[in-house]
C-alpha cells in the first residue's frame, strides 16, 4: 500500500452567457433559451459550488471510484447546460413490410397505428418537454433533456417490438438511424 497522497480532483466549467444555473439543496437547475432542466446530485458524492460565472466541482475522495464518480457528475452538468443551449435531436425509421404504420403524437404520448395490422393503437409516453413529429417515414424527437429524448426514443422503439415471431424476418418496427446536437426544425 502506498503513503503517498493523491490529489483531490477538481474542475471548473464556465457558465455561458444565455444560461442561467442555480444550486438549492444540492438540485442543480439549469435555464437556457431553450427551456429549463434539474437534476438531483443528493445521492452523488461530490461538491458543487456556483462562483459567479463558473460552476465548481470537487471530488470528495482520492480513490478511482472517487475520480470516476467525479468525472460522470463533469458530464452530467454539462450535458445539462449544452441541452438547453441547443437541445437534442434523435431520427427514427418507420419500417414495415405489409401494413403501413401512421405514428401521430396526442396529449403527451405517441400513437402508433396500424402496426402489424393491429386494431388497437400501441401508445408510448412522451417524456419530459420532448417534442415528436412525424414526417414521412421518419419520426424525429427533439428536447432539450438528453435523458428525456433518449428515453422516449427507446419506449417508442421497445413498444414497436415484435413478440413470438423471428426476427430476421419480421422486422417491422420504429428504429433509432441518427443521434445529433441540436434542435432540426
Amino acid at each position: 500500500m502506498s503513503t503517498e497522497q493523491v490529489e483531490i480532483h477538481e474542475v471548473k466549467i464556465e457558465i455561458p452567457d444565455k444560461v442561467k444555473v442555480f444550486e438549492h439543496h444540492r438540485i442543480l437547475s439549469v435555464e437556457g433559451p431553450l427551456g429549463k432542466t434539474r437534476k438531483s446530485f443528493k445521492k452523488i458524492p461530490i461538491d458543487i459550488k456556483i462562483d459567479g460565472k463558473n460552476i465548481m466541482l470537487k471530488s470528495q475522495g482520492t480513490r478511482k471510484r472517487d475520480y470516476a464518480i467525479f468525472k460522470t457528475a463533469e458530464s452530467l452538468v454539462r450535458t445539462l447546460i449544452k441541452g438547453v443551449q441547443t437541445g437534442y435531436t434523435f431520427k427514427m425509421k418507420i419500417v414495415y413490410a405489409h401494413f403501413p404504420i401512421t405514428v401521430k403524437a396526442k396529449d403527451g404520448s405517441v400513437h402508433v397505428e396500424n402496426f402489424q395490422g393491429e386494431r388497437a393503437a400501441r401508445v408510448s409516453k412522451i417524456f419530459g418537454a420532448t417534442k415528436v413529429a412525424s414526417k414521412g417515414d421518419d419520426v424525429i424527437v427533439t428536447g432539450p433533456v438528453l435523458t428525456d429524448v433518449s428515453q422516449t426514443c427507446a419506449s417508442l422503439q421497445q413498444n414497436t417490438k415484435v413478440k413470438n415471431k423471428d426476427s430476421r424476418v419480421f422486422l417491422d418496427g420504429i428504429y433509432l438511424f441518427e443521434k445529433q446536437d441540436g434542435i432540426e426544425k
